[in-house]
């Protein structure tokens, strides 16, 4: 099958308008004969079943935790963007589409990201309208801050909690909607399978995670708004429970995964401490701001501070390398995310990593504190020569702007933030692959929606920092209500779709087929000693740098691994119960098909793009190189094992974009 991305033709700053005028619509009357499912409710999914049900759709909404409140995105800490410019910087619609499409290597959509940058400030409007509270300046404008890769302030925030009072504006959208009867929510649901009839998504297959029973659901459409699949590392920043499941399902039916390599390492987490750990945490890049990145600039130090000798404290300015600044200029520590994790990665495979592992860098706050203390001390007509007050008045602006973060660094490294430097090192966090989709956000299973960071579409290969929730917001409320419409005109006189069909019985069969098969198998390993393989490998081998040799073995090792997985796991407990480690089991065996994809994708990409950075393909400078034949989107059709994958290319053409070596310096 050709791929269609069904983008406009005409002007780029005309083709959203020009697009929802020429698409058909359902008239309010025939939205209450449609049914809609959408699984996952943060803010991609939340958003959408809220808007959905209020345009009058009938929608079933389904979230596999207690409450959709719990979803991931309130993980989201620094911020949305958003082209409002009310900080009179020059920012602009255009402004924002080229940060994004430059962020991401332009290996984008030109006309997806366009439309993203036109409906962002939308969102803001929308948020505040629900009661978002998002941080005010002197004047009662919203505040702004910048964010990685851009010279202008555009990025919207709540303290350090955006995603959190994002995630409370959508579900209070959403419980209006429950309340009213428009939106059936099913908590404590996964998502199994889709169900297609006659080339159509028709429905899904759930579990109720609380009794263990195998649900049929059925809709005239099937939206998946189900995140990322970031846990493929084990260690990552995502919550335990997010994973591939739903997205790979969808794969397995038909629909195209694009681009499963690219993958965002986050620069600001806190580092691995130990084998322990089944989780890591972000700090927020909003701390980059008024953070300054640095490591020793002599190993004599370094080795003294690694031996307790030394505090970080202790070392002069001139002793210290703030390699970030040093590199780039231009952008300094606000670099996008791609570029802060290698050259982090760069300082500490040299020698210079300042933990206990050598892989930690320091986010240090003094410069920030003494220039805020000087500044309130002169507004206040205090002594500014007085070093004690100024630390004070310091401490105290950085406590009101990222208050929670210091907060949670201290309780989980017991260390205080406010008196010595931050550690950071990068991780995994978000993906930029995922499943492919179209113009109108359809996959290439017609019927079949994914909206947010489940799909492929707007990052390219890297995401700048606060454009997740912003992409969310914009699929869920501002894009996918429009497009879906132009579908669902021809399912007006359907009626319900029913669930006693062949279809639907497959799709059952094959998911109590791997139930059983799993909790029959009484192997001899759990669930997660194979994860933490298979995250040791994709770490090692797919990670922060890769190469032709380490991903010709991860793809052999990943094989070998899920053949290891089905013969020898152990799942105890029953199937007919809260039986967490069978949830687990079926989101893992998941993770070992697609790390095989992810591995042969990677594979295939020979280039350095944005956060895939491959050892062969380097400037001089230890920059990314680009080759201008892998300006394509790379979309893989399921044909059994993931080795056996058919790759489909939809090149990418800039009309308005000249692509150039990306430069932040």
């Amino acid at each position: 099958m050709a791929l269609d991305s069904k983008i406009p033709k005409g002007p780029l700053a005309d083709k959203w308008t020009n697009h929802k005028n020429s698409i058909n619509l359902v008239n309010p009357a025939n939205k209450r004969l449609i049914d809609v499912i959408v699984v996952g409710t943060g803010l991609a999914g939340g958003s959408a079943a809220a808007t959905l049900a209020e345009l009058g759709y009938n929608v079933k909404a389904f979230c596999f935790q207690d409450s959709p409140r719990r979803a991931h995105s309130i993980a989201a800490q620094g911020g949305i963007n958003a082209a409002k410019n009310y900080q009179g910087d020059g920012d602009s619609t255009y402004r924002l589409f080229y940060d994004t499409v430059k962020g991401g290597d332009y290996r984008s959509r030109e006309a997806n990201v366009y439309r993203l940058a036109e409906v962002s400030a939308n969102i803001i409007d929308q948020c505040v309208a629900q009661g978002v509270p998002f941080a005010r300046e002197y004047g009662g404008l919203l505040d702004n801050r910048s964010f990685g890769g851009v010279l202008v302030s555009r990025t919207f925030y709540a303290a350090g909690q955006t995603g959190q009072q994002l995630l409370l504006g959508a579900y209070s959208a959403l419980n209006r909607q429950i309340g009213r009867g428009k939106v059936k929510m099913y908590n404590r649901h996964e998502m199994l399978d889709v169900v297609v009839v006659n080339g159509k998504a028709r429905g899904i297959i759930a579990r109720n995670m609380i009794t263990g029973e195998i649900e049929r659901h059925s809709a005239h459409a099937v939206v998946l708004g189900t995140g990322g699949y970031g846990n493929v590392f084990f260690l990552s920043t995502n919550a335990m429970g997010s994973n591939v499941t739903a997205a790979w399902k969808a794969h397995k039916r038909g629909a195209y995964f694009a681009n499963p390599c690219y993958t965002q390492i986050h620069p600001t987490c806190i580092p691995v401490s130990g084998d322990h750990q089944s989780k890591l945490t972000l700090m927020s890049e909003s701390l980059r701001n008024d953070g300054r990145i640095w490591v020793p600039k002599h190993m004599k130090d370094v080795e003294a501070i690694r031996a307790g000798k030394l505090k970080p404290t202790d070392l002069a300015e001139e002793d210290r390398d703030y390699y970030l600044e040093r590199r780039y200029p231009a952008f300094g520590n606000l670099v996008p995310r791609d570029v802060a994790s290698r050259a982090a990665k760069e300082r500490c495979d040299a020698g210079y990593g300042v933990n206990a592992t050598g892989e930690a860098v320091y986010l240090d706050f003094a410069s920030a504190i003494k220039r805020y203390g000087k500044e309130q001390a002169h507004i206040k007509g205090l002594d500014e020569n007085d070093a004690a007050l100024v630390k004070q008045l310091g401490q105290d602006v950085v406590r009101t702007k990222y208050g929670n973060l210091f907060q949670m660094y201290e309780k989980i490294v017991d260390q205080n933030p406010y008196e010595t430097p931050m550690m950071i090192y990068p991780a995994v966090h978000y993906t930029m692959g995922g499943v492919w989709v179209d113009y109108n956000l359809q996959t290439t299973v017609p019927g079949l929606y994914c909206i947010g960071e489940a799909n492929f579409s707007d990052h390219g290969a890297n995401r700048l920092g606060a454009s997740a929730l912003m992409q969310g917001l914009a699929d869920g409320y501002f894009v996918l209500p429009y497009t879906i419409g132009d579908y669902l005109a021809d399912d007006i006189r359907t009626g319900p779709i029913s669930t006693d069909s062949p279809a639907f019985e497959e799709a059952e069969k094959s998911v109590r087929d791997n139930i059983n098969h799993l909790i029959n198998n009484n192997g001899k390993y759990s669930v997660d000693h194979f994860h933490k393989k298979l995250g040791k490998i994709m770490w090692n081998k797919c990670g922060m740098a890769r190469n032709e040799q380490g991903l010709k073995e991860a793809i052999t090792e990943i094989a070998e691994l899920r053949a290891e997985f089905w013969k020898d796991v152990k799942v105890p407990g029953t199937n007919d119960e809260f039986n967490e480690e069978l949830a687990k089991a079926l989101r893992v065996a998941d993770f070992l098909e697609l790390g095989e994809l992810f591995a042969k994708d990677a594979l295939l990409r020979e280039e350095s793009a944005g956060g895939h950075f491959r050892e062969e393909y380097q400037t001089e400078e230890g920059e990314a190189k680009r080759r201008k034949e892998f300006q394509y989107v790379a979309a893989w059709e399921y044909k059994g094992e993931p080795k056996d994958a058919v790759l489909h290319k939809e090149d990418l053409v800039y009309e308005n974009i000249e692509v150039k070596e990306r430069s932040y310096k």
